[in-house]
C-alpha cells in the first residue's frame, strides 16, 4: 500500500485579500511564482531574501520564513515571498 505524507498532499494557497482570488501553490514552487503565474507581479530583485524589494504584508497564515532582513518583529506582520513559503492551510496577502 502507497502512503502519501500529510505534508506533500495538504494543498497550500494563497489568498489575495483585496480580491479573494485563491492561489494554489507547491511546496517547489516559490509564492512569487505563484502569484506572477496567476497575474500578480511583485517587484524583486535578489529573489533570495536578502534585499527586500518584495518585501509584501500579510494578514493570516502560517509562515516558514526564509529571509535573512526581516526582524522577527517584522516577521509577525511581514515576509519576502521571493524565499518564505507556507507552512500549511492558506495564508492571506495583503494584496
Amino acid at each position: 500500500m502507497n502512503t502519501i505524507s500529510s505534508a506533500d498532499s495538504e494543498e497550500l494557497v494563497i489568498e489575495v485579500q483585496s480580491t479573494g482570488q485563491k492561489i494554489s501553490v507547491s511546496r517547489a514552487e516559490s509564492i512569487i511564482d505563484a502569484l506572477a503565474r496567476s497575474g500578480i507581479e511583485i517587484p524583486t530583485s535578489c529573489q533570495s531574501g536578502l534585499c527586500g524589494t518584495c518585501k509584501t504584508r500579510y494578514i493570516s497564515g502560517d509562515v516558514e520564513h526564509g529571509d535573512c532582513i526581516l526582524s522577527d518583529v517584522e516577521h509577525q506582520e511581514y515576509l519576502t515571498p521571493c524565499i518564505s513559503h507556507i507552512k500549511s492551510g492558506t495564508m492571506v496577502l495583503d494584496l
